[in-house]
């Protein structure tokens, strides 16, 4: 279904549940699935239109949002939905994600966000506990239970796609002994509660200071650990270990007002739902970084191992798992994932100049360093928000048009090639020392694909290199100087 016809769909249905067409229809940030958002505004009314091509996920999260609204859960209410073509209204609860407070503090943590995780755990366990009960898993989607296939499925997830991908010797057999083993023990936990299932601070809205959650669509059956496991063990949020026991200890306190919880059993089952969670993840990061070259998985692989050291240092399961255990140690001793040398490429020399510019108005920029030139790379194939009359005074640093550009167009994919290009450049003149290289991206006005391809190699060169980058965006400051 065309991005158009996404639109039109959602301006019918909102024209139905409002009483007025939508006089603005802006695509959100990709989600990582099949689904696409957008955000849709009336005179009056507001809402978020969802298209999703997965009928059976749509009904699972729709049904699972009306009961949890019935009972007073912190989740968004349903306003209208047209499965026939697949699309359906939701309450907008703002652009706040708890992801967002974590990207503010890098490694510290402090301690208004140790009290928003406690608010946020409140009330997981609320969803779990209140909201599981009496909660049909009729339209669960893909499984009612997280049982021993799903515990499979996750297991063999990194076996395929990320233990296989890193080349280290395993003995398979005994690997598959280790694996029914952990889950034959993980099903000893109480699991009648609703799981669920991709409990992480981009699922978790903050509104006026209090926290709602969103994307639960495969929820299922299951253990309350798994959730809690999920949350404070997400890889890239880096929360110390003291504040993570004190979370966990305030968690076990509140949902023991709910359900009788033994805290000494639950902590043991909570630790091995971390290591299960942990293992998911590393084969979601192996499939979309190591297989499908995705960079943002990439990066997110040392996050993900640092959380695997700390388990295998402070190993608390009372089963033993050697055969899994060496396969994950020989992943950590193989050093592969370690991130480039910063230290080396802070001391060089080398400087990036990033340019975006217009063909149409100046050409590409000449080269100031000296150097002769470098890299010009072409976006004016790329699908052009300037076409349409919400983005025409906007540039490639509005939220909007990053929306735009990451969902309905194939600007991931360009970036991807254009950072491996680059990036082989970039580490061959750090070796020899050279001290300019220049990028340049044209589009046809230098507003909006090229600037934010610009801002987003510059980003990348930065976290990845260290390297000095001095981005110029010339149509954008020329305007800039004649105002």
């Amino acid at each position: 279904m065309t991005p158009q016809k996404i639109e039109a769909a959602l301006a019918d249905l909102f024209e139905q549940w409002a009483g007025e067409s939508p006089k603005l229809i802006l695509p959100l940030a990709p989600s990582g699935s099949e689904r696409i958002y957008y955000r849709l505004q009336g005179s009056e009314k507001a809402a978020i239109g969802t298209y999703s091509p997965n009928d059976r996920e749509s009904r699972a999260f729709l049904e699972y949002s009306r009961h949890f609204h019935s009972k007073s859960l912190p989740v968004p209410e349903i306003y209208a939905e047209d499965l026939s073509t697949k699309v359906y209204l939701q309450e907008d609860l703002g652009s706040t994600t708890l992801y967002s407070f974590l990207l503010q503090n890098d490694d510290y943590f402090p301690d208004y966000l140790a009290q928003i995780y406690k608010r946020v755990v409140e009330q997981l366990a609320r969803l779990q506990i209140i909201g599981g009960k009496d909660l049909s898993y009729e339209h669960s989607y893909p499984k009612q239970a997280f049982d021993k296939e799903a515990m499979f499925w996750d297991l063999n997830y990194f076996k395929y796609h990320f233990l296989m991908l890193t080349r280290v010797r395993f003995d398979e057999q005994a690997l598959e002994k280790d694996f029914h083993d952990l889950a034959d023990y993980l099903l000893t936990a109480d699991n009648q509660y609703f799981l669920f299932r991709d409990f992480q601070s981009r699922n978790i809205m903050i509104k006026s200071g209090e926290p709602y959650f969103i994307d639960y669509q495969g929820g299922r059956r299951g253990a309350l650990q798994y959730d809690l496991a999920s949350l404070l063990f997400q890889a890239k949020a880096n929360i110390p270990p003291d504040i993570r026991q004190e979370i966990l200890q305030h968690y076990i306190k509140v949902a023991g007002e709910l359900t009788p919880i033994n805290p000494d059993r639950f902590v043991e089952h909570y630790n091995g739902y971390v290591l299960i969670r942990n293992i998911q993840v590393l084969g979601a990061y192996g499939f979309r970084g190591l297989f499908e070259r995705k960079e943002h998985f990439l990066k997110s692989i040392p996050h993900g191992l640092r959380n695997i050291k700390g388990l295998l240092e402070n190993w608390q399961l009372p089963i033993e798992l050697p055969h899994l255990r060496e396969a994950m140690q020989r992943i950590l001793d193989s050093k592969k994932f370690e991130p480039f040398n910063k230290i080396k490429s802070s001391t060089s020399l080398l400087t990036v100049g990033i340019n975006s510019f217009s063909y149409h108005a100046g050409g590409i920029p000449e080269d100031s360093s000296g150097n002769g030139g470098g890299f010009v790379f072409d976006c004016r194939f790329i699908h052009n928000p300037g076409r349409y009359e919400p983005y025409k005074k906007l540039t490639g640093r509005d939220e909007s048009v990053i929306n735009f550009l990451k969902q309905h167009s194939t600007m991931d994919e360009y970036l991807h090639n254009v950072f491996r290009i680059v990036d082989a450049a970039v580490e061959d003149y750090i070796e020899r020392s050279f001290t300019n290289l220049t990028v340049n991206f044209g589009c046809t006005g230098g507003q909006h694909r090229s600037v934010y391809a610009a801002d987003a190699l510059g980003k990348h060169l930065k976290e990845k290199y260290g390297v000095r980058v001095v981005l110029h965006h010339v149509e954008q400051e020329k305007k800039n100087w004649e105002n």
